[in-house]
């Protein structure tokens, strides 16, 4: 049994990459030495916190 069972990672998302947003992610996954999952899910979680204490950027605008 978990401690918390909510914190398990069940629910999976799909994202669509051009081959050089894929490429750029991979380099930085593989220079980290981080599972390329893992490096996406530290990326969004940290944009997300930076957006929820208002950084001032929308997502639209940040990704411009």
């Amino acid at each position: 049994m978990y401690p918390d069972p909510k914190r398990i990672r069940s629910h999976r998302i799909t994202v669509c990459l051009d081959e050089y947003e894929h490429d750029l992610l991979t380099a930085l996954a593989n220079y980290q030495g981080e599972p390329f999952s893992k490096l996406l899910r530290v990326l969004v979680m940290r944009e997300a916190q930076q957006l929820l204490l208002g950084s001032g950027d929308s997502v639209e605008q940040s990704a411009a």
